[in-house]
């Protein structure tokens, strides 16, 4: 297969298995989504999708964000790891949104990114899910699948970024992403990897990823 038959081959599997794209964390407007999101890193969806309620119904917007005190917004979000930089970074960027945007979340990524607490990785989620604008997030399961698949050198994000926007069409790249995200839970994790599951790999997988697979099971 060439390459272009590759990504055609993954785009049409990954369209086939989620014809409908749950969006992982749970929200109701991009302010919500922004802290979730910033909430995520080096968290699990399932434990901040438990937290964020609890947080929300103290404070779901960022004039009601600023009256909690940092030590409030951390003694919630402690469960999620992190909390005393993702507690000072909410409280911040609460307060910024409201001195320079109204309270109202930017579209734009340079915008999120100058935000306290706020990467690119976490921009590029909330232009994305909130607002639809094209962009191709890269978390671990992105990462891990590019390489897995040959469409990325997995040298770093920033590398696996810039390929999958090269690789893929632009109006997919939404979809594609969150797609990719439950194809590397559900059928190529880190963990627990079974090739026979994960048909995307078996069938175009980079060659030394796959020896190295059947070799290990071989030698168990």
């Amino acid at each position: 297969m060439t390459k272009v038959e590759k990504v055609s081959f993954a785009i049409s599997k990954l369209q086939e298995l989620y014809p409908t794209i749950p969006v992982p964390l749970e929200h109701k407007d991009p302010y919500t989504l922004l802290i979730a999101v910033l909430m995520s890193a080096q968290s699990t969806d399932v434990r901040v999708n438990q937290i964020t309620p609890l947080l929300f119904e103290k404070a779901d917007n960022p004039f009601d964000m600023v009256k909690l005190r940092v030590e409030e917004i951390r003694e919630i979000i402690k469960p999620v790891g992190l909390s005393p930089m993702k507690s000072k970074g909410i409280h911040g960027l609460s307060k910024i949104l409201i001195e320079k945007y109204n309270g109202e979340v930017p579209k734009e990524i340079e915008l999120l990114e100058e935000l306290p607490a706020v990467g690119h990785k976490t921009a590029s989620v909330v232009v994305s899910q909130a607002f639809g604008i094209p962009a191709f997030p890269v978390d671990t399961h992105i990462h891990r699948l590019m390489y897995r698949w040959g469409f990325s050198n997995g040298k770093n994000v920033v590398q696996t970024e810039k390929d999958a926007k090269r690789l893929f069409p632009k109006p997919l790249w939404n979809d594609l992403h969150l797609q990719i995200i439950w194809y590397g839970r559900d059928y190529s994790p880190a963990r627990g990897w079974d090739l026979e599951k994960d048909i995307i790999t078996k069938t175009i997988g980079r060659k030394s990823v796959i020896d190295e697979y059947l070799h290990k099971k071989k030698t168990r």
